[in-house]
């Protein structure tokens, strides 16, 4: 690759252009742009920040969000506020997958969460179910 390739590829990605179109105007291989860019380029982020309205703070702690266009909206700063948040949160769960069943070993009524093939209420249950009493 020469040096006029290598600010040609250099100005045109600065301007936006992706590695396929910088691979084409220059008749090389595109696997060479990526290449070039990734070992002497600074890193770009694809989507520019959207400018910051009052209402954009995390719940948890209510810092400042950065909202990015073409992106799903930002509801916390980091993944700890948002697990602090759901775990001191659990009403606001919106549990779709919530099971009733009836103890195969029991007989007692139990729900379950997120398993449609539960049989037991405990594992106690399942265990002297399946190997007998303990005793």
């Amino acid at each position: 690759m020469t040096p006029t390739q290598k600010e040609t590829i250099a100005l045109l990605r600065t301007d936006g252009h992706s590695y396929g179109e910088i691979a084409n105007h220059l008749g090389i291989n595109r696997d060479a742009v990526i290449s070039f860019c990734r070992r002497n380029l600074p890193k770009q982020t694809k989507q520019a920040p959207i400018e910051a309205d009052g209402e954009d703070q995390c719940r948890q702690c209510g810092s400042q969000l950065i909202q990015r266009k073409d992106m799903k909206t930002r509801v916390f700063c980091c993944d700890a506020c948002r697990i602090k948040w759901w775990s001191e949160h659990p009403e606001k769960l919106n549990k779709k997958a919530v099971y009733n069943f009836t103890c195969a070993h029991c007989g007692k009524a139990f729900s379950a969460y997120g398993n449609r093939g539960r049989k037991y209420c405990s594992h106690e249950c399942y265990i002297e179910d399946r190997f007998g009493s303990t005793e």
